[in-house]
């Protein structure tokens, strides 16, 4: 059992090596999923922020949360374009015929997707800092945040695998970012909940988006968080789990 674990650890490194050199190869990547974020975030701070009402001086520590999830909703669409390739070029199946553990071509890009995501979001909270982000949140509620940030990038990467591995066109692997993109716009990331109407309001504030944005915010300003975080972490791993039993089917077959 501690020799099949130990090979599984060992391929896994591998593939992860593998991927993670595709990255580093085209730093363009990480570029393109930040420079949208970060357009949306100057937009918002120094072009709309002084008319929108959200009960706070300063409207960069509002919005951070949101713009995180976007970076990470950004890099989504990568990794159903690089698993999409990967099988059209006959990658998996070549591991496939190979000594190696069969699921760790998969996981190589699943570490890869929270690799490169992090990385993306030092990036946005560095140019934050540069507008005036300023957070009173200790060691533990940071690690919080990187905890649920990287629980919401696992949920989205199942989703993005399941998508890459069964789409018939570069297309429409990629098109699942598109979706997912949307939902911090009807979220509480740019305006709280109560300035909404009628079914949107609804929408908003029922969705997983609104409670992880709630959660992140109230741990970087270090206060309550309340039932926001249970909210929060059940829509991570509720997602995660189911999108992961799908994605392993899709990936058996593929």
């Amino acid at each position: 059992m501690e020799t099949t674990r130990t090979y599984f650890l060992a391929d896994m490194g591998v593939m992860l090596g593998r991927s993670m050199r595709h990255i580093f190869r085209s730093m363009d990547t990480i570029m393109t999923v930040t420079i949208s974020p970060i357009a949306i975030m100057l937009l918002f701070v120094y072009v709309l922020g002084g008319a929108i009402q959200a009960g706070t001086d300063n409207y960069v520590n509002y919005l951070l949360p949101g713009i995180l999830l976007i970076t990470i909703a950004n890099g989504i669409g990568y990794v159903s374009y690089r698993l999409f390739m990967d099988k059209q070029r006959g990658i998996f199946e070549r591991f496939h015929s190979m000594p190696i553990a069969r699921s760790a071509a998969l996981w190589g890009h699943v570490l890869t997707s929270l690799l490169s995501n992090a990385l993306s979001i030092i990036v946005i909270i560095l140019v934050a800092l540069i507008m005036g982000f300023r957070s009173s949140a200790g060691p533990l509620e940071w690690l919080a945040v990187a905890g649920i940030l990287g629980l919401f990038t696992l949920a989205l990467t199942w989703v993005a695998a399941i998508a890459g591995l069964s789409a018939k066109t570069v297309d429409g692997a990629s098109a699942i970012a598109w979706p997912i993109h949307f939902l911090p716009f009807i979220s509480s990331a740019f305006v709280p909940t109560q300035s909404m109407r009628g079914p949107v309001r609804a929408f908003a504030e029922n969705q997983p988006v609104t409670s992880i944005v709630e959660t992140i915010r109230a741990l970087l300003s270090n206060q309550p968080v309340g039932n926001d975080i249970w909210v929060a972490l059940a829509w991570c791993v509720g997602i995660m789990l189911v999108a992961y039993v799908f994605a392993m089917r899709v990936y058996k077959n593929a």
